[in-house]
């Protein structure tokens, strides 16, 4: 796999991408896939959705192809691809019929439990300070949850303008990269195209947005890093290890607010996946922020977080480990200041 194979790879995602989005937008206003504005939106007029086929179809198109490309990293390609295309139906027909959020978390948890069975399986959990845990019988478990939490997180996340796409471009780098310094080609070859569409996708994203992704790039996205993650600890022969903690510290945006939300419903004796208005975002939007100023602030932090889990890669796991707990505190404390005087 050569560096040109991957530069091609990557214009491959980023040219269709900026292809298919002009007719995405065109498709979603004849399905009538249209964001219209609600009291938990926060735009103005009605905006084309569904924008996730844009960069989905060429994500799913180089899975496929890498199948048959790279049969020697023993490593199946096309299962992660079939799960994406569940994920992607899913999230599609959720944007024009608007399902029930214990119908979507049912046939989430039954891909979950897809992707478990044809060996997308958590084994171990890192531990910065000693050895790896194994998870032994808990692995089914914890496989689930992580494939939910993810999803879920960047379906949370999407709710201004370009701020899911940017934070997938910066953790999928970071992926990428990491990847490529532990000679690991299946994480290599599973987040460039991530990244490259995504890329691509923002320029029509970022604020003032043409389209939004809606459920169906929103699923997609959180599904796949979920399964690029696991993909990346040693039970396939041949594959170095990538710690979890990489993308556990990457998504402390999407991550944290999930947890907010979940405990902020249970507390009000709502569904877990009730959408409402309250996210980070939403918070910041209260205090004047503008959308732009939020992404940015949210790519700024997702970057801070990225280059500390890029660091585990090689650096001294002790005193990175002290860096990353100084920065959680930094941010819960940002947090909790937001959500005292948004009140």
């Amino acid at each position: 796999m050569s560096f040109l194979n991957l530069l091609l790879y990557s214009l491959f995602a980023i040219g269709l991408t900026y292809i298919l989005v002009p007719i995405n937008i065109r498709f979603s206003k004849k399905m009538n896939l249209i964001d219209y504005p609600n009291k938990r939106g926060i735009h103005i007029k009605g905006i084309p959705t569904a924008g996730g086929l844009s960069f989905a179809i060429p994500v799913i198109i180089l899975q496929l192809f890498f199948f048959y490309k790279y049969p020697e990293f023993d490593f199946q390609f096309h299962k992660i691809a079939i799960g994406s295309i569940l994920i992607l139906i899913l999230g599609y027909l959720d944007d024009k019929k608007k399902f029930t959020a214990n119908f979507k978390l049912l046939f989430q948890i039954l891909i979950a439990i897809g992707m478990y069975f044809s060996g997308f399986k958590m084994h171990l959990l890192t531990n910065p300070f000693g050895p790896q845990i194994n998870l032994g019988i808990f692995s089914f478990p914890f496989t689930i949850i992580w494939f939910l939490v993810v999803i879920n997180a960047f379906n949370l996340i999407d709710g201004i303008d370009g701020l899911a796409a940017g934070i997938t471009v910066i953790i999928a780098s970071v992926l990428f990269a990491v990847g490529l310094v532990y000679s690991n080609s299946v994480v290599v070859l599973l987040s460039l195209p991530l990244l490259s569409s995504n890329l691509a996708f923002l320029r029509y994203n970022f604020y003032p947005a043409k389209i939004f992704m809606g459920d169906t790039g929103a699923l997609f996205i959180g599904f796949n890093i979920a399964a690029i993650s696991i993909a990346g600890i040693s039970q396939y022969k041949g594959i170095t290890a990538i710690t979890l903690l990489i993308p556990i510290i990457v998504l402390i945006i999407p991550i944290s607010d999930t947890i907010l939300a979940i405990f902020r419903r249970i507390k009000r004796r709502k569904h877990i996946f009730q959408a409402d208005k309250e996210h980070l975002h939403h918070k910041m939007l209260n205090l004047g922020f503008s959308q732009k100023s939020i992404a940015l602030i949210g790519y700024f932090i997702t970057f801070t977080f990225g280059l500390i889990a890029f660091g585990f890669s090689f650096a001294s796991k002790e005193i990175l480990a002290g860096i990353l707990i100084l920065l959680m505190i930094l941010f819960l404390f940002f947090i909790l200041i937001l959500l005292k005087r948004s009140v």
